[in-house]
């Protein structure tokens, strides 16, 4: 039997996500991205699918390194305007019962205290249904909004991320402990003091001392999504994340990367059962190749190569404008991605030009679509899915809400007949579909925290 793969629907609070200029074509509907009717909607296409979630990307910025200007990322609207990813959650949990939500928020701007409560009341409305895909952020832009004159090294910001991890999983995992809330009405008791505690911390980058401002939610801890590609990112992905959201241009590429990480995983005393491994896809599917075929021709048609170059621009953090078409694009030390920066020139097996770039941008993204009948497209997924030891895919939309409506459709009942997809949803939160189990396990460090290990560090409260 072929390994059962884990699918979530990748999107953005924007009209322009990955595949650029598909705005633009006439049953495409992201302008409507600022109605919750729209979101709603997708919601309950996904979960019709049985898809694990919804995955929702975020930025804080605006991407300005291309053409040193952002009027190229504002006239595309390449991920410009983009309103925030968790105001969504409410409002798809709502319509839907089972369908998860990964959502990114980027922990560099935001203090620990209040980003925990905003997740923990997340984790309760949605009756346990929540992720969080920590990042570190990328861009000076943001930076600059956040009133710095850059954004801080790559490798500080992971050293930041990890102290900001500590903290979090303080006052998820110990600040209240099982049963401290009791809703007795009868001699009118809501919680138990003696079990609810003030959490200290005092380290280099952060200092707390509170009490956590939520009760225990569901999952106490959210599923943590982590998409670090650096060797910094995967021992940042391998220490705390339990689903790593990847990128790869080929099979071989991809294979390494998800080797890695496993092993990475393994070496921190975790078992790399516990890691979700997703790539980041997208598929033009017909009920023909023909169709397929004839329908990626009308998308192309759409499709903004100049939004793709300021998309990638300001990921690698390399001005592509100053480059002829066909001369070598060249490593820089930037403040960037530095996986992007590395994968087009020293990890390259060839060296990539703007040429070459443009040849792949052929619906506005850096990653060539897969193209064909359900079955052919089915076939694909599955089979790299073997011959890469994932799990999955981040699928992410190319006109919307056609692309989701056409795998939901015809894709995913052909996955179902080959015996590699659900057929129904498992009870329970988010983590306890993914992984067995609603609580993160004792091998993860967030597990020290927890009254009787780590947590007995912290003080009582008063």
């Amino acid at each position: 039997m072929p390994k059962q793969i884990r699918l979530n629907a990748f999107d953005m609070n924007c009209v322009g996500h990955i595949q650029h200029g598909m705005w633009t074509h006439p049953r495409d509907r992201s302008v409507n991205y600022n109605t919750l009717e729209y979101w709603q909607n997708l919601a309950r296409v996904a979960e019709r699918g049985l898809f694990d979630g919804i995955f929702l990307a975020d930025i804080v910025g605006v991407y300005d390194v291309y053409k040193d200007s952002p009027a190229p990322s504002i006239v595309n609207a390449a991920q410009i305007p983009v309103n925030d990813p968790m105001l969504l959650v409410p409002a798809m949990a709502a319509v839907t019962t089972h369908l998860g939500f990964g959502v990114t928020a980027n922990l560099t701007y935001e203090p620990p205290y209040l980003f925990a409560r905003r997740a923990s009341t997340l984790d309760h409305l949605t009756n346990g249904r929540f992720g969080w895909n920590i990042v570190t952020g990328y861009l000076d832009s943001a930076a600059r909004g956040m009133g710095l004159p850059v954004q801080h090294d790559h490798d500080f910001r992971y050293d930041l991320a990890d102290e900001y991890m500590e903290v979090v999983y303080k006052l998820w995992e110990g600040s209240w402990e099982d049963g401290a809330v009791l809703r007795d009405k009868q001699n009118g008791v809501f919680a138990d003091p003696a079990k609810v505690h003030r959490v200290t911390h005092e380290g280099k980058h952060f200092k707390l001392d509170a009490i956590h401002l939520s009760e225990p939610s569901p999952q106490r801890t959210p599923v943590l999504y982590q998409a670090g590609s650096s060797p910094r990112g995967r021992e940042f992905a391998a220490t705390h994340a339990e689903a790593v959201f990847i990128n790869g241009p080929d099979a071989r590429a991809i294979r390494e990367i998800v080797a890695d990480i496993r092993r990475r995983t393994a070496a921190r005393g975790r078992n790399p059962a516990d890691m979700v491994i997703l790539l980041s896809r997208t598929a033009v599917v017909g009920r023909t190749r023909k169709e397929a075929q004839e329908k990626y021709e009308e998308y192309h048609r759409h499709a903004s190569v100049e939004a793709a170059l300021a998309h990638f621009a300001s990921s690698s953090g390399i001005d592509l404008s100053r480059y002829e078409l066909d001369e070598p694009i060249r490593y820089e030390q930037t403040r960037a991605m530095n996986s992007a920066v590395d994968a087009v020139t020293r990890q390259a097996a060839e060296p990539w030009t703007l040429r070459r770039l443009i040849a792949q941008m052929g619906l506005g993204s850096r990653v060539a679509p897969i193209i064909g009948s359900a079955e052919e497209v089915a076939d694909a997924l599955i089979q790299l899915v073997e011959d890469t030891d994932i799990d999955g895919y981040n699928l992410s939309r190319t006109v919307t809400p056609e692309s989701l409506e056409d795998f939901v459709d015809l894709v995913v009942p052909v996955l179902q007949e080959r015996g590699a997809f659900k057929r129904r949803y498992e009870s329970g939160p988010l983590r306890q579909k993914l992984f067995g189990a609603p609580r993160l396990p004792d091998t993860h460090p967030a597990a020290l925290y927890r009254r009787g290990a780590g947590a007995r560090r912290q003080t009582a409260a008063q």
